[in-house]
């Protein structure tokens, strides 16, 4: 049986696609983006993360962990990730919740049983499931067969993309597939690099290939102060998104600092700490300018 590493899953969003949703986290992805809001689907491996404000400091995670990677001070316990080997010990005695391990392997009948849970929302709101991450291409033969099981119980499918995969892969699951949330960050591919780690080159290379197929898109923009909102910057995605006719609705993203208290609980650096969410008005100008072009915009997913 296929099996997956998921990170949450998340009931009644309204965010991720038509009508009531429920959406799945895939564990993994590609692309390492500044201003990642999710950095728990970054890495395809289970994670340990550490609230440090629920932390009574018992010690009784030091006394479980199996390699000692977990030491105590007066009020604080400290996580030597090198040592980690992920047992889930210190989680599992955590009386208070501060330790939890992020990630957790799944089977095809585990997720459909959550999925179908909300069912009747589905048909009363025109939902169904979104598949999202990290990075749900990166695990493409647990996807293919989610959709799949999805189809055959008519319930509609999304999947929200980064588009990072290699040639092939999009049509393996087109059919299968109802609407892509499908993200378009940056046109010019060094500063793609620059800010995400990866070219930009098959990315837009499989969205022109969507749009030959006329398949269904929704184009994702994650708006971010000083990288991509620039005149320039916009003007070019415009540009780009207008020669693929077959975009349906274009979601304006504006960054956020929901991330940051992510990024300390798993000893992971933020560098857009200095970096603000974008004025209303900034997002309101993108906004005017996209249906100028005549396209349908949404401020958020």
């Amino acid at each position: 049986m296929k099996k997956g590493i998921i990170f949450d899953i998340k009931r009644y969003a309204i965010h991720d696609g038509p009508g009531i949703r429920t959406t799945i986290f895939f564990k993994g992805c590609p692309l390492r983006c500044l201003w990642c809001h999710n950095p728990e689907g970054i890495s395809p491996a289970p994670e340990l993360a550490f609230w440090e404000n629920k932390c009574n400091n018992c010690g009784k995670c030091i006394e479980v962990c199996p390699n000692n990677a977990i030491s105590g001070s007066d009020k604080l316990i400290l996580i030597n990730r090198e040592k980690c080997k992920m047992s889930g010990n210190c989680a599992l005695v955590c009386p208070s919740g501060a330790l939890e391990v992020i990630g957790k392997e799944v089977s095809i009948d585990d997720i459909m049983k959550e999925i179908e849970k909300d069912s009747l929302f589905y048909d009363e709101s025109g939902g169904g499931v979104t598949f999202s991450g990290g990075e749900p291409l990166m695990q493409l033969e647990f996807l293919n067969a989610l959709l799949e099981v999805c189809k055959e119980r008519d319930i509609h499918t999304a999947v929200d993309t980064s588009g990072y995969a290699q040639s092939g892969t999009f049509e393996k699951i087109l059919d299968k597939v109802d609407l892509f949330l499908y993200d378009v960050k940056i046109i010019d591919d060094e500063k793609h690099k620059k800010y995400t780690g990866v070219s930009n080159e098959i990315i837009l290379k499989n969205l022109k290939l969507l749009a030959r197929k006329k398949h269904r898109v929704n184009i994702r923009i994650p708006v971010i102060p000083g990288i991509n909102d620039s005149k320039e910057d916009i003007n070019k995605i415009v540009e780009f998104i207008i020669s693929l006719k077959n975009v349906t609705e274009i979601n304006l993203l504006p960054y956020h600092k929901g991330g940051t208290a992510k990024y300390k609980r798993l000893d992971k650096i933020d560098l857009m700490t200095e970096v603000k969410s974008p004025l209303n008005e900034k997002i309101e100008k993108i906004k005017t300018l996209l249906e100028k072009s005549g396209f349908n915009v949404k401020i958020g997913g």
